[in-house]
């Protein structure tokens, strides 16, 4: 079996990956030449994928990459893991997808099979895309095409993450449809779960990060609110977890990051506001997040009046630019809007990241764009007024930034178990 994977990143480079272990030869399509030519020499541009993984399926013939969308033509299956960001209007984008599929649609076959795996809100699969690929075909889906909704899972950093063992659901436009691709995921994925249409497995997805996004807004407001109280909210999270049923632990942070859950929440309320329904739990989980960063600042500025200095003209080092531990990722990462309140408030600002060596490109916070991370030496550390933990690599030696940092603002309970003389550090 041949299939084409549109979009090589953090989704759809481990999924190419799978289905080649799995026997099938899968051509990956970019629109980067870089990424393609990188993966052809089977080198890894991702951190928690070893170059190792991709050179085996490229020696063996099962994977390759290419820019070149006409090869599509010779695939039984073409799986789209493309980005769908929200406008700055903090509306969808879906121009990554239709885009996507206006240029598939002139190499439609008879008889292919389209999934998307973008997260996205429900009627995507079935209305927008369904309409740019049967008029640049002429085909109809459910009838010449296969056209199916299977959203992705993936884990990045977490060792314990398989493509092969999360389960795959799977909704298809007609019952056909879904035959053709729960049979394609069951060729590589152990659990596939069928669903009774594409827009159940739209929604499905997207309430996955809802549930996430609000419980980790009311930790996030149970800190503010605990922390003036003087009651530590970890150690309040540790008691509660110990409860064996009724409860699920979530962890505050400086903010949210990623893909998900910043970003598809506001999918749906997008689409709710179509029928006239408000998600106001969606929104209000949208602000307190959002608003975390500021919190943040306002713990460094106090910690530092502690000490009888002032924020402006100090120098903070932010420690981790990714949005969670151990990997490079860093879109959304609220790190950035940290960065981008203290450099407002007059602070010096540099980072340590050891997956992040320099500022890539991205969407937004451009200013950003092309600074290197600090070395990791007691020279260097030992020159800051405060550091600020946004993310806590298992890399750190949390021990010499103890030693080496006068001063710590905690935001993920990082050092709680090193010990720190009293005022060192302050969580946040």
């Amino acid at each position: 079996m041949k299939i084409s994977v549109i979009g090589l990143g953090y989704v759809g480079l481990p999924l190419s990956l799978q289905f080649a272990r799995s026997d099938v030869a899968v051509l990956g399509l970019d629109v980067d030449p870089q990424k393609a030519a990188r993966l052809n020499r089977g080198e890894s541009y991702l951190a928690h994928i070893p170059s190792a993984d991709v050179r085996e399926q490229v020696a063996a013939g099962r994977f390759s990459a290419s820019t070149d969308f006409s090869l599509v033509r010779d695939a039984e299956a073409v799986i789209i893991c493309v980005p769908t960001p929200l406008t700055r209007q903090r509306e969808p984008d879906l121009s990554f997808v239709l885009n996507t599929g206006r240029a598939l649609a002139s190499h439609l076959a008879r008889g292919m099979l389209v999934v998307l795996e973008s997260t996205t809100f429900p009627g995507t699969t079935d209305e927008d895309l369904r309409k740019v690929l049967e008029e640049g075909s002429g085909l109809k889906a459910g009838a010449d095409f296969h056209l199916a909704f299977s959203p992705e899972r993936e884990d990045p950093g977490n060792p314990k993450s398989r493509v092969a063992e999360i389960p795959k659901i799977v909704g298809g436009f007609t019952p056909a449809c879904l035959e053709k691709a729960a049979a394609l995921y069951r060729r590589a994925v152990h659990t596939v779960v069928p669903v009774s249409s594409c827009r159940v497995a739209e929604a499905a997805k997207l309430l996955e990060n809802i549930f996430r996004s609000v419980n980790i807004a009311l930790v996030n407001e149970l800190k503010v609110v605990y922390a003036r109280m003087g009651i530590d909210i970890w150690e309040v999270i540790e008691a509660a977890k110990t409860k064996p049923f009724g409860f699920m632990p979530f962890y505050p942070g400086p903010g949210l990051g990623g893909h998900c859950i910043p970003i598809d929440p506001f999918y749906l309320t997008w689409k709710a506001r179509e029928y006239g329904v408000t998600t106001r739990f969606i929104e209000l989980a949208g602000e307190v997040n959002t608003a975390m960063p500021e919190y943040v600042v306002a713990r460094v500025a106090e910690a530092l009046n502690a000490r009888e200095k002032a924020l402006k003209g100090r120098r903070v080092l932010v420690i981790g630019l990714a949005y969670k531990p151990d990997v490079d990722d860093i879109r959304e990462s609220p790190a950035f809007r940290l960065m981008d309140l203290l450099k407002e408030r007059g602070a010096e600002i540099a980072y340590y990241d050891p997956h992040v060596p320099v500022v890539p490109p991205t969407r937004e916070h451009m200013a950003w764009r092309g600074l290197r991370s600090i070395p990791w030496t007691k020279a260097a550390l030992s020159g800051f007024d405060v550091a600020v933990i946004t993310t806590c690599h298992s890399r750190l030696d949390l021990k010499q930034l103890q030693e080496w940092c006068p001063l710590l603002v905690d935001t993920r309970n990082a050092m709680a178990d090193v010990p720190c003389p009293p005022g060192q550090v302050w969580k946040a």
